[in-house]
């Protein structure tokens, strides 16, 4: 069957999720010819449905990502198929980076540093939120670096909130609102939360800042093509080597190439790093699919004598403390390095994914039917995002089985390093001395690490010998390919990524307008 070649455009993106989406409206509306293949489904609001069934599909549905590793990542949990991807299914929960975040190699020697502090971002940061919305109270966040105050004020918290903040309260630990792309008022033209926490199933009603309701219809506006079902399986190159424009797939099996002067692959870490490496692409250095990491995720469930209201609010919970997010020890603290969140009173289901029966997977049959019919009402929990340090010899690597497109299937070799474990030892533990300062009845931590958030794979930095892209995400290989997304990151910090992701961003596709001709090849 012969391959499709369409007509050259300007700028060919590689995902629909938040940075494809946000690269495909900046660069159409500043007169670009766009064209952005995506894999997964065309999903539209009126697609969404408040459902745990229906929320599944939102999740990775592309080929198999392979586990290894000492601590197997679940990918599938953490990334999205389709347009919106992981962004559609995002808890919103958006805290900046802070300024220690982006040296950790220079100062704790651990690591990686980013090739730009925090100030080079703050511009940034503060444009998205003021583009997407976000809900918070900036002076209330005692540990946030500088920037414009939110736009919007707090969302509303709940009682589960109040009760577990007496904890906090008890033992001198700060507690502020948390900063949230989740309107608690209407914003630009969308309603405000109504708190039944469907976040995870897409926000229906548009209240929660996803592509959905910003970037991809601004690019299709703007006169970008949006093509779903179109699997990406190669970079193809000249007989010079130089990146000319990507295959893809179709549907029907029918192969295709589109042209194009500019490459954004914005597929996420995993599948970014699994494109470059199955197309031996942009890799002299060997750092292709290195330095993947992801947070550990802490969390300490209780029970109470009073009812919590635990269905009620967002499935990231209202409040949050980032007391613990200091990186320096004090002398003699037994303390394991690294940065860690907390949020209070996450809203939970009794049986979801993440509901209040996987708290107990020990219990089973009437054991588990009496702890639901109690815990529904009087249900508590903390949830911890814990920094990992970054290791290197964790990565995404090709497996020797391939799809039904002939392209190998990514592995995640997730070998956490030893004080990231410790971390997690240590925030467990200190979420069971606050449930108990609480007044919980009953309280226990998991006692499963688990991990989340994609970063790392494509890391940026100002060597080409040990770093993927300069700092705008080209490849120092080839300036006309630009890497997007978590990826970049060389180090994580301990917040959700989705907004320093759009941040970044933005930063490159305002660059990449004002100096077009270095970027297009």
């Amino acid at each position: 069957m012969p391959v499709i070649d369409h007509e050259p455009c300007d700028v060919a993106v590689m995902g629909a999720g938040a940075a494809g989406a946000l690269f495909a409206a900046r660069l159409a509306q500043a007169g670009k010819r766009v064209v952005v293949l995506e894999a997964g489904n065309p999903w539209q609001l009126t697609d969404l449905v408040s459902s745990q069934i229906w929320a599944r599909r939102l999740k990775w549905g592309g080929a198999p990502v392979l586990p290894g590793g000492s601590h197997p990542f679940g990918h599938n949990m953490s990334t999205g198929s389709g347009f919106g991807g992981a962004a559609l299914h995002h808890y919103a929960g958006w805290p900046r980076l802070h300024e220690a975040d982006f040296s950790l190699r220079s100062d704790h020697g651990y690591g990686r540093d980013w090739p730009f502090g925090y100030a080079t971002l703050r511009p940034h940061y503060d444009r998205i939120q003021a583009e997407m919305g976000i809900s918070g109270d900036a002076a209330a966040e005692v540990w946030r670096p500088p920037g414009a105050p939110y736009p919007m004020e707090p969302l509303m918290s709940f009682r589960q909130a109040d009760v577990l903040k007496r904890g906090f309260d008890k033992l001198g630990i700060r507690v502020s609102p948390a900063p949230m792309a989740v309107n608690s008022v209407e914003y630009d033209g969308r309603p405000a939360c109504i708190y039944d926490a469907w976040c995870d199933a897409g926000c229906p009603i548009g209240a929660l800042a996803n592509p959905l309701v910003k970037h991809l219809p601004a690019a299709r506006k703007a006169g970008a093509t949006l093509t779903a079902h179109a699997a990406v399986t190669r970079i193809e190159t000249d007989a010079r080597g130089h990146a000319i424009g990507l295959r893809w797939v179709d549907a029907q099996d029918r192969a295709h190439v589109q042209r194009a002067r500019t490459i954004i692959l914005a597929g996420a870490g995993v599948q970014n790093a699994r494109l470059l490496l199955a197309s031996a692409f942009g890799n002299r250095s060997g750092q292709v699919g290195r330095w993947f990491n992801a947070h550990s995720i802490a969390s300490a469930n209780g029970l109470f004598a009073e009812e919590t209201e635990c269905h009620m609010g967002l499935s990231s919970g209202t409040l949050m403390s980032q007391d613990g997010y200091d990186k320096r020890r004090p002398p003699g603290s037994a303390r394991p390095f690294g940065s860690y969140t907390w949020s209070l009173a996450p809203a939970v289901k009794a049986s979801d994914l993440l509901g209040i029966a996987m708290t107990r997977p020990d219990l089973f049959g009437a054991p588990l039917d009496a702890f639901i019919r109690r815990a529904a009402k009087h249900f508590g929990q903390l949830v911890a995002i814990c920094e990992s340090i970054p290791v290197e010899a964790s990565r995404v690597e090709l497996a020797a089985t391939r799809d039904r497109f002939g392209v190998p299937l990514a592995r995640i070799v997730n070998t956490p390093h030893p004080d990231t474990l410790k971390l997690w030892d240590h925030v467990s533990a200190e979420g069971l001395r606050i449930l108990a300062a609480a007044g919980a009845t009953d309280a226990w931590a998991s006692t499963q690490r688990t991990f989340a958030h994609v970063s790392g794979g494509t890391i940026m930095g100002d060597d080409p010998a040990t770093s993927v892209t300069d700092s705008f995400g080209r490849l120092h290989e080839a300036a006309n390919v630009v890497a997007a997304g978590g990826g970049l990151f060389p180090s994580i910090g301990a917040v959700s990524p989705t907004f320093t992701v759009l941040a970044l961003a933005d930063r490159t596709a305002g660059d990449m307008i004002a100096h077009w001709d270095t970027y297009a090849a």
